[in-house]
């Protein structure tokens, strides 16, 4: 509904009125943390409520530890990166209280902690497919509401001038332009500025970036330089060349990017996982259970 309102309602302006307008990264922002927000904080307590007869004040006090649990390392992540909004306290906290929910739902159904670890264990392996399936789509919601924050939130760009063997900053590695190359491909011709990554000193990586010519349609593209750190990635792409010899150079630093696709792929296993329990699919019945046994020798004997 959101994303039809704001796709649709400057169309219907401009029909009914005339004006035209333009609907933008705040509207979509604005809706979408009014109402994930609750969902988010509900999505833990659904696995611990029964149909039609949950208890709430139960499921509330089975969350207690993993609520503050959740705050506190959120805090320490937020200092950890040098703060920023103090929002995003609570946009880490609310992604990592996911990920503590879906641990805590199976740690309570196996009774870890008030039963031995062999009864544990027996518990935790007969439970139905369905529920590891439920944890790991919770836990993907959560590593995903993770990667959300931390981009939006400590991503870092830059847009310099840089002329060769000059150095920039960027999520704590430094980049060392070491000059532009012409190259040639099979259909079309490019400039590459070929960049050193290094941290406290020590290259660690490099890469290209270009700005290339398809020549049989004269059209211009820009391949940006990527490089993948752990769980966040560095981008690095070539503007336009200034007069005095130098390159305008763009870089982006994205922290823990990679754990919003991570996430989704954990939701879709969770999903295929769940599909794997026989209750819940469709048209695939249990088995028959073995015929009777014939009449003749059910009959009570004379």
């Amino acid at each position: 509904g959101t994303v039809l309102t704001g796709t649709l309602y400057p169309l219907l302006l401009e029909t009914l009125t005339g004006d035209k307008i333009s609907v933008g990264p705040p509207f979509f922002n604005l809706t979408f943390g009014l109402l994930m927000a609750p969902l988010i904080v509900s999505v833990p307590f659904g696995p611990m409520l029964s149909w039609k007869r949950g208890d709430l004040l139960g499921a509330l006090q089975r969350r207690y530890v993993g609520a503050p649990l959740a705050f506190l390392a959120a805090v320490a992540f937020f200092y950890v990166q040098h703060g920023g909004p103090v929002l995003s306290v609570l946009g880490l906290a609310a992604g990592l209280f996911l990920i503590l929910g879906a641990i805590a739902d199976l740690w309570y159904r196996a009774g870890i902690g008030k039963v031995s670890a062999s009864i544990a264990w027996r518990r935790l392996s007969g439970l139905p497919r369905s529920a590891f399936g439920t944890a790991l789509a919770h836990a993907g919601l959560g590593v995903t509401v993770l990667g959300i924050v931390a981009v939006t939130t400590f991503q870092s760009e830059h847009v310099i001038e840089m002329k060769p063997g000059e150095v920039t900053e960027a999520g704590g590695y430094s980049l060392h332009f070491d000059g532009m190359q012409p190259a040639t491909g099979p259909n079309y011709t490019e400039e590459r500025g070929h960049f050193t990554i290094r941290r406290a000193g020590v290259a660690v990586a490099d890469t290209w970036s270009a700005k290339r010519l398809y020549t049989a349609r004269q059209m211009p593209t820009t391949e940006a330089g990527i490089l993948t750190f752990g769980l966040s990635q560095l981008y690095v792409s070539l503007g336009d060349a200034t007069k005095d010899g130098g390159i305008v150079v763009r870089i982006w630093w994205t922290p823990f990017i990679l754990c919003i696709w991570g996430g989704t792929v954990i939701m879709a296993f969770g999903g295929l996982v769940s599909l794997t329990d026989r209750r819940l699919r469709v048209g695939a019945p249990r088995r028959k259970a073995k015929a009777a046994k014939p009449a003749a020798a059910m009959e009570p004997a004379e």
